[in-house]
């Protein structure tokens, strides 16, 4: 069985090439494109690893990143960000 991956990213490009990228390493891949959906993806679903973007529609990562902490979820999260 493959690792699962969360990307919860806004930015349609960056899904596209995070995605095949990973795919092509054999994790199994799934996508949000804001906080609240992804913080509601990770709290029902098991994942491995969570790649999220500090800065989303909705609830930012570092919300979503504190909100999954407060429920116990400690799975690994990556922060991707374009700020400087």
């Amino acid at each position: 069985m493959s690792a699962r991956i969360l990307l919860v990213e806004d930015e349609p490009g960056l899904v596209i090439t995070l995605s095949d990228l990973l795919g092509a390493e054999g994790y199994e891949v799934e996508s949000a494109t804001d906080g609240p959906t992804g913080l509601s993806t990770a709290l029902k679903e098991k994942f491995d690893l969570i790649v999220l973007d500090v800065m989303l529609p909705g609830k930012s990562g570092l919300d979503v990143c504190r909100e999954l902490r407060q429920q116990g979820n400690q799975v690994a999260v990556l922060m991707l960000t374009a700020k400087a």
